[in-house]
């Protein structure tokens, strides 16, 4: 949260609470169910200020400690929800997790970097987040904590409201298997220079199940997962040796996962131009990540 927050939100809210810890942050929603818990307010705040949301009272997140670090757990990184893109972008957090990084890096203009969180990224669940194909493509986990305690539930659920929050939850941590393997992210935005994306693909390789993830973002709502692809691709790749493929292999890995994700019509339809033009742009993405990866 900003300095200038809970004064901008006042205007908009009838209440500002500022809790010191997960359990206070839980008790806070659980007395007021409609109020809205917020962290860097980079979306949240743009939505009061543009009428498109009226929150009934807002629980700013920013004082909590506990959900601003990571720590190990069982082969897993457990990340706070508070973490903003700037921190995940450093170097000590890229050589943990590569391809979050890389995506934090690519969120936006430094002030967005520096107050957007990785929790605000998910429970926004804009099509455009950038964390949200990575978070997919590793098979992340929530942990969600509520009046009721904790639970976990996979970020892809949460994305495709198969298991949303209920009133008094919030996201605490995330729980990312740490494969200690490349992992790459790209986008493609419309402009030069910080932007959304159009489309964005990330790509993870987990050599101890011989397996190729991949997520494409900004398609659809919710980032989809091409499994047929990653099976198929996985299949050609030497996981003994050296791991390269022909371009030809990595070309056609691409085009699978772009008509994967943006399939033909049916009949005799034709793709619009602007969606056949969409589609390659998936198609190179993925060629382009999996062939880093692999490099």
């Amino acid at each position: 949260m900003t300095t200038h927050a809970p004064q901008t939100a006042s205007r908009a809210a009838q209440s500002v609470t500022l809790p010191a810890s997960l359990d206070e942050a839980v008790a806070a929603l659980t007395a007021m169910p409609a109020a809205v818990p917020v962290a860097g307010g980079t979306d949240l705040m743009a939505a009061v200020n543009k009428g498109q949301l009226r929150p009934a009272g807002l629980v700013g997140l920013s004082r909590i400690n506990e959900i601003r670090g990571w720590q190990y757990q069982d082969g897993h990184a457990l990340l706070g929800a508070g973490l903003t893109h700037a921190r995940m972008g450093r170097p000590d957090f890229a050589a943990l997790i590569p391809a979050l990084a890389a995506a934090s890096r690519a969120a936006g203009p430094p002030q967005i970097r520096n107050a957007g969180t990785l929790g605000g990224n998910i429970v926004t669940a804009a099509p455009t987040g950038d964390s949200l194909p990575v978070l997919a493509a590793l098979e992340a986990d929530l942990v969600v904590l509520g009046p009721l305690g904790s639970r976990e539930i996979p970020v892809s659920h949460l994305l495709a409201g198969r298991d949303l929050l209920a009133p008094g939850e919030l996201v605490g941590f995330v729980r990312v298997p740490l494969l200690h393997a490349p992992q790459v992210f790209l986008k493609a935005t419309g402009r030069t220079g910080p932007a959304r994306a159009t489309a964005s693909v990330a790509v993870v390789l987990d050599p101890a199940r011989r397996g190729v993830r991949c997520a494409v973002g900004a398609v659809a709502p919710m980032p989809l997962r091409p499994l047929e692809a990653e099976r198929w691709i996985a299949s050609l790749v030497d996981w003994d040796n050296d791991r390269e493929l022909a371009p030809e292999a990595l070309a056609a890995f691409g085009e699978y996962v772009a008509a994967a994700c943006i399939p033909d019509p049916p009949g005799d339809e034709q793709l619009p131009p602007a969606v056949l033009h969409l589609r390659r742009t998936v198609a190179a993405l993925a060629r382009r990540a999996l062939g880093r990866a692999l490099a």
